[in-house]
């Protein structure tokens, strides 16, 4: 039973906020790092706080979270956004706009390392990187925390990984994803762990499902709630659906995402914020909490992201919870990719169209149930 792997009551932790007053933002190891030389993971390294202390111990009834997919601000050298990034979130900021806004960053932020993935005679290969000041459109945007664990992180090896966390962390961004990294957020007194996941050495296991319980547990009791960010599914317009069993591309494996979500979750996790395929998937509740497979492409400033048809839709979840995982609301806005790749409202509401059909198709008993303005409730 999921309440049996929490060592810690909500009680618990009040008691503990009122004796030592609330936290700023903290990295945690569940454990020590794995992570080898070539894979950056970043061990016992503290972060900056992304939420100022509360000035008393006085914990929140509810949080509000929103989460995106696929975020990538350009391709330096030549390939970025229009006025070099200025507004980038402009549009879309009011739908971000909570407790805690996180999104899948999907590209390092660094100078070139002189070791990108991608040779001079590479074919069919995809490096993606923006220059380390690029940090300060995401705080502009009013994200606190973005997830490294994904495909493109490593793009320009450990490196430009520690690069990538060293700009975050020069505006105050949290970050997660790293090997045995969990990454705790005080959240108006609610303590919020997220962890990322993806198939890769530079994250945790997202194919090792006993591993990944642990780190999991692990966040459980060291925090209130315990959100996953997960880069797992196989890629293109025509996977937008989720089936049971093991998901393939190019012949790399990315994880049971149906079989890895409810692990997670009877490991200890309140959310699992699903991206990786670059298009919408549905959303179902399992345990009472909310798994959202897939959040689709969000942004790809320079026109970096393929935006035709499904490929250019994405959206905004965002979700409220009480301090002890229950759900308390949520919805989901849609957004779509501008002919520059940045992320606009999609005020033909396309992508909710399409997660609202995904989520009763393929999850008819447990699927998330979506009114016309997007308001999501339990089946």
């Amino acid at each position: 039973m999921r309440a049996h792997l929490r060592k810690f009551t909500f009680a618990d932790r009040l008691r503990r906020l009122r004796s030592a007053g609330a936290l700023l933002a903290v990295l945690v190891v569940a454990g020590c790092s794995t992570a080898g030389p070539d894979t950056g993971g970043s061990g016992g390294a503290w972060q900056p706080g992304t939420a100022a202390p509360s000035a008393s111990p006085t914990v929140a009834a509810t949080v509000s979270l929103t989460a995106t997919g696929d975020i990538i601000l350009g391709n330096a050298p030549d390939r970025l956004p229009p006025n070099d990034g200025e507004g980038f979130f402009d549009e879309v900021r009011p739908e971000l706009a909570a407790d805690l806004v996180m999104g899948n960053l999907e590209e390092p932020l660094t100078v070139d390392t002189g070791t990108g993935k991608c040779g001079a005679d590479s074919t069919n290969c995809y490096q993606f990187r923006a220059p380390p000041e690029y940090a300060a459109h995401l705080r502009d945007g009013g994200f606190g925390l973005l997830n490294l664990a994904n495909n493109h992180g490593n793009d320009f090896g450990s490196k430009g990984l520690e690069n990538t966390r060293q700009a975050l962390e020069q505006y105050e961004l949290a970050h997660t994803g790293a090997p045995d990294q969990i990454t705790v957020v005080d959240v108006r007194g609610v303590q919020v762990a997220v962890v990322g996941f993806s198939s890769y050495a530079w994250s945790n296991p997202l194919t090792d499902i006993p591993a990944g319980e642990q780190v999991v547990a692990k966040a459980a009791e060291q925090a209130d709630l315990v959100v996953v960010q997960v880069h797992m599914g196989a890629e293109g317009a025509d996977k937008t659906q989720v089936k049971p069993g093991t998901e393939q591309y190019l012949g790399e494996n990315r994880g049971d995402p149906v079989r890895f979500a409810k692990a997670m979750i009877d490991a200890g996790a309140d959310l699992i914020v699903g991206h990786g395929p670059h298009v919408l998937r549905g959303m179902e509740f399992y345990q009472g909490r909310l798994i959202a497979y897939s959040l689709g492409n969000f942004a790809g400033g320079g026109n970096t992201l393929n935006r035709s048809g499904r490929l250019g839709w994405g959206g905004v979840l965002k979700v409220s919870l009480q301090p002890d995982g229950t759900w308390d609301g949520g919805s989901f806005a849609s957004t779509r990719m501008d002919e520059s790749g940045l992320p606009t409202v999609d005020p033909d509401g396309r992508g909710l169209g399409l997660v609202r059909e995904l989520s009763a198709a393929d999850f008819p008993d447990t699927g998330a149930v979506f009114d016309d303005q997007g308001k999501i409730s339990l089946p």
